[in-house]
């Protein structure tokens, strides 16, 4: 039992480390903080604060900003979201721009979406995770070569035993996918 634990512990984190060699965050659905537990609004937690705030540019970092809105957009507040990564400093963080572009195909502008994926991988193209979220775009839209064109890419960057492959892939089988 012992060596089936050692295993599958070695197998997961072998698996979380493909995912960040080829470009990806976090395919773990975050964690509910205060941001959607007691903030309303729009507002998000400040930790040092341990208060609701407004988001607004340099108040909090980056990384807090990216977290929050990716928070409120896996809780459905897509744009609460979007005006969270609005104040983020670095506009063209892959992340951010992938967030922008989840949570505008999320609500139901697909076009805006798609020009935040492309914009993401323009500035990093090994980023598996956009390539899952536009694919999955793609197969929305009836493009399931262009889904199965980004499935390919994600394969050939190395992100073959990742989440956001077998999402993508999933998408492609005509099975229901979270995001």
């Amino acid at each position: 039992m012992k060596t089936l634990s050692t295993l599958t512990t070695f197998a997961a984190m072998s698996f979380a480390s493909v995912a960040f060699a080829a470009g990806s965050d976090s395919t773990e659905p975050p964690v509910k903080t205060q941001t959607t537990e007691v903030c309303e609004n729009g507002q998000i937690w400040d930790e040092k604060k341990k208060e609701c705030v407004n988001p607004q540019s340099g108040a909090l970092s980056d990384d807090a900003l990216y977290e929050a809105a990716r928070e409120l957009a896996y809780d459905g507040q897509y744009d609460n979201a979007l005006k969270v990564l609005a104040v983020a400093e670095d506009q063209n963080d892959p992340r951010i721009l992938n967030y922008k572009g989840f949570a505008n195909r999320k609500a139901g502008r697909m076009e805006e979406g798609m020009a935040y994926y492309q914009a993401a991988l323009a500035i990093d193209p090994d980023y598996i995770l956009a390539r899952s979220y536009m694919g999955q775009a793609l197969v929305s839209e009836g493009d399931f070569l262009g889904a199965r064109d980004q499935l390919l890419e994600i394969e050939a960057r190395g992100g073959r035993d990742t989440w956001a492959y077998a999402a993508l892939e999933k998408a492609l089988l005509g099975e229901e996918t979270t995001w």
